[in-house]
């Protein structure tokens, strides 16, 4: 596809990135030159220097041509008017934009998107993903990640193997012998920086970052079985009460029964505004590194503290306090510079976010071709996790995954069919309509998708 993308900060660097690799033809729109100059040295795509707000700018791009626009500069106004002029102008067929502001996406100013109005087809806000996610780790306390796929039928989950691990140096083809109630599919795994696919014969080990493929209704047992058991933290503390804090916190008081949630917010005025909009949580107007203010909130009795202010500085110092106060919680910190990540084992933090990555997974989902659906990137996205479904033209269909064309480097976690979760083997054969769970590297994902694609 053609493709452009407006914005090279970290989310349109990173989505170039991406898409580039897979075979895009993709056009890069910044006004700053020092930003294009930096995708044009490490990137094989082509960058303009200009406002994609101009039409002028945009017919340089190839606008004509391009199947898509991706509108990803830091003004929630820019990428709306990018996207009325990609609608307007040249008629490009998706339109895909960033929005931050909660003030854009009340369901009270719905009317301001669709054919009428702004042409925007798909609204990404990064705010709000972010929550969701934090909400899934929250509801699911052993895993570092809980992805959903297939409306919630399957999970992916992400778990850290440490050396309380039952299954540490157990061949995976052995695993179904000594736990015949595991109902679990062990994909792959992050060793030493590098994803490795795993086969039968293959064992995790200590330090290992498990990928791992679950039905819904397993995910208890499944962590179990990795030697976690962690309860689900009902006792909450937020530092930061933004967009993501209080989404995070409005979810938690609707999806989570019995919890607790207390936010430490610094600006008065934001204080008392998420006060009001809350039913049940405490809300503290305070500096979250103040000591006194932690023991208002009582941070020695939480078991979990996530800090999320949009300070990458503050949201260390904090879990560093955390652990301080209370060395049997557990902390995550939101962090947008990648090198933050290196600090994580030794200041004791749980878990290091970075909203970045969240916002290009749910892009992601949106630009794969055929019935590709719901996308989870590791690495970059040098492997990502996948939902497709099978139609009655696919080719896969009444053939088993032994006889597929599936790509050598793809593995399928889980097929749903009629609600039904199943764990695959070799010999399972697709049928219509089924719902598959895979993964795929970077370079497969071309003929991944023309597998699921409507047969002309």
């Amino acid at each position: 596809m053609n493709i452009i993308i407006c914005g090279a900060g970290r989310v349109g660097f990173s989505i170039s990135k991406q898409l580039s690799a897979q075979g895009h033809s993709i056009t890069v729109i910044d006004p700053k030159s020092d930003f294009i100059q930096k995708i044009n040295e490490t990137q094989d795509v082509k960058g303009i220097v200009g406002k994609a707000t101009f039409p002028s700018v945009l017919e340089k791009a190839g606008a004509k041509d391009t199947d898509m626009i991706i509108a990803v500069t830091k003004s929630d106004e820019t990428n709306m008017v990018i996207c009325q002029v990609a609608k307007s102008i040249f008629n490009i067929g998706k339109k895909i934009a960033r929005i931050r502001s909660q003030e854009f996406l009340g369901a009270k100013w719905n009317k301001l998107y669709g054919k009428s109005s702004f042409p925007i087809d798909v609204i990404i806000s990064p705010e709000l993903e972010l929550a969701k996610s934090l909400q899934r780790k929250l509801e699911a306390p052993g895993a570092i990640d809980n992805v959903p796929f297939a409306d919630g039928k399957v999970k992916v989950l992400e778990i850290n193997i440490d050396e309380n691990c039952p299954l540490v140096n157990t061949a995976l083809g052995k695993l179904t012998e000594l736990f015949p109630d595991l109902r679990a599919n062990i994909l792959g795994v992050i060793r030493e920086g590098k994803f490795l696919i795993l086969k039968k014969k293959d064992k995790i080990i200590t330090n290992d970052k498990a990928f791992v493929v679950v039905s819904a209704l397993q995910i208890n047992r499944t962590l179990s079985a990795f030697g976690h058991d962690e309860k689900t933290a009902k006792k909450i503390l937020i530092v930061g009460g933004g967009n993501i804090g209080f989404n995070l916190a409005k979810n938690l008081e609707r999806d989570l029964e019995g919890v607790r949630v207390k936010i430490i917010e610094k600006d008065k005025a934001r204080a008392e505004f998420i006060a009001s909009e809350l039913n049940n949580t405490i809300v503290i107007n305070g500096d979250g590194l103040d000591e006194e203010v932690l023991k208002e909130a009582k941070i020695e009795e939480s078991e979990t503290i996530l800090s999320l202010t949009n300070d990458d500085e503050n949201n260390i110092m904090v879990s560093v306090l955390a652990e301080k106060n209370n060395p049997n919680k557990r902390t995550i910190a939101l962090v947008n510079k990648q090198n933050y990540s290196l600090l994580q084992s030794s200041l004791k933090i749980n878990d290091l976010v970075d909203p970045r990555m969240t916002t290009v997974s749910t892009i992601m989902k949106h630009v794969h071709m055929g019935t590709i659906d719901t996308v989870y990137s590791l690495l970059d996205g040098e492997y990502e996790f996948l939902e497709a479904k099978i139609l009655e033209t696919s080719e896969l269909v009444n053939k088993s995954i032994k006889d597929s064309n599936l790509p050598e480097e793809v593995r399928v976690g889980a097929i749903v069919r009629k609600s039904k979760v199943m764990l695959p083997k070799s010999t399972s054969v697709f049928e219509k309509n089924d719902i598959v769970v895979l993964l795929s590297k970077r370079d497969q994902l071309k003929e991944v998708e023309n597998l699921f694609r409507i047969s002309s």
